[in-house]
């Protein structure tokens, strides 16, 4: 019993060795932010920022950026799942590679909660709604309203996306019926509400501006909780007769699945202290984004899973589960 009570022993502290001997030695290369999105958007923008911060703060140590495009994420989701578990490589997820991936995809080559550790969760991404200007509401509550009456239809950047699960919580929210309009982008789909062809959409504060600025559609209010630093007059829609509503897309950054967690506190502490400075914050409310301080590791870990449940939720009610 001696003999393996102190083979035990040694054991444990060897362990707690080796994870101390990791932590001290990260980096040992370069580490590699993973993009399952194309270059020039958000996403690539913000990793490309916070990957220069981090090089400083690590001595120069390189901070490479891979853009892993292909399969509505996936390819690059399955990228990192797939990497050596050192926190040398790292994944910036969109929400729907992590949420609504999950009910979308019949066959999914990763899961969200069993190959990936969340790192850093530094900002949310809300969405305006805008009607076209002929709509007669001037308001959520008219517009629900008017819903009542007759099937008013909703254009979106695509089945899954979040501005297409915003119209389906409004719906599920109101018992209201709308007729989705899927677009294969922002552009085309904000254009065609712009000519009347669809009667509004969800759309990214930042595209939509101008557009409200010169009357070319009307905003009813923001999809999440808190008003939006480029579009202060306009209210949430929470606060506009549906108490609760929240319809916004996060980027949340993962590592793969047992990567030492003396790594991944070291991580979430870079990350933490970098999207926390003052000019990181003026530079995400500057995009239209919500400025997040990164919860504890456990609370990332808790808000993704319901994060899951939600959207899961959504995306069947919707009838579109498993259509990937």
């Amino acid at each position: 019993m001696r003999t393996r009570t102190k083979a035990l022993m040694v054991a444990l502290a060897l362990v707690a060795f080796t994870q101390g001997a990791t932590a001290q030695d990260f980096p040992s290369r370069p580490i590699t932010f993973v993009i399952p999105l194309g270059a020039g958007g958000v996403l690539d923008v913000m990793a490309r920022v916070i990957g220069a911060k981090l090089s400083e703060r690590l001595g120069g140590r390189a901070v490479v950026i891979e853009n892993r495009t292909g399969g509505g994420t996936v390819i690059g989701a399955q990228a990192v799942a797939r990497a050596a578990p050192d926190g040398h490589t790292l994944l910036f997820a969109p929400s729907g590679t992590l949420t609504t991936n999950v009910a979308l995809y019949k066959s999914l080559p990763y899961d969200p909660v069993k190959d990936f550790v969340p790192v850093a969760l530094y900002n949310k991404i809300p969405f305006v709604l805008v009607v076209h200007p002929s709509l007669p509401v001037q308001s959520v509550a008219d517009l629900i309203k008017l819903a009542k009456s007759r099937t008013l239809s909703y254009a979106s950047t695509g089945t899954g996306a979040v501005p297409h699960m915003a119209g389906e919580l409004l719906k599920s929210m109101t018992g209201v019926e709308m007729t989705h309009v899927p677009y294969r982008g922002v552009t085309q789909t904000l254009t065609d509400v712009i000519a009347g062809h669809v009667q509004m959409t969800f759309a990214s504060p930042e595209s939509a501006m101008s557009a409200i600025k010169d009357g070319r559609v009307r905003a009813l209010g923001v999809s999440s909780l808190t008003r939006v630093p480029v579009l202060p007059d306009v209210a949430p829609i929470a606060d506009s007769g549906l108490p609760g509503f929240e319809a916004v897309s996060w980027h949340l950054v993962v590592a793969p699945a047992g990567t030492p967690a003396p790594v991944v506190n070291m991580l979430h502490r870079e990350f933490k202290a970098i999207t926390a400075a003052p000019e990181m914050q003026r530079m995400i409310g500057d995009m239209g984004l919500i400025a997040v301080d990164t919860p504890s590791l456990d609370e990332l870990r808790r808000f993704l899973e319901n994060e899951i449940a939600l959207w899961g939720k959504l995306v069947r009610q919707a009838g579109i589960a498993g259509s990937q």
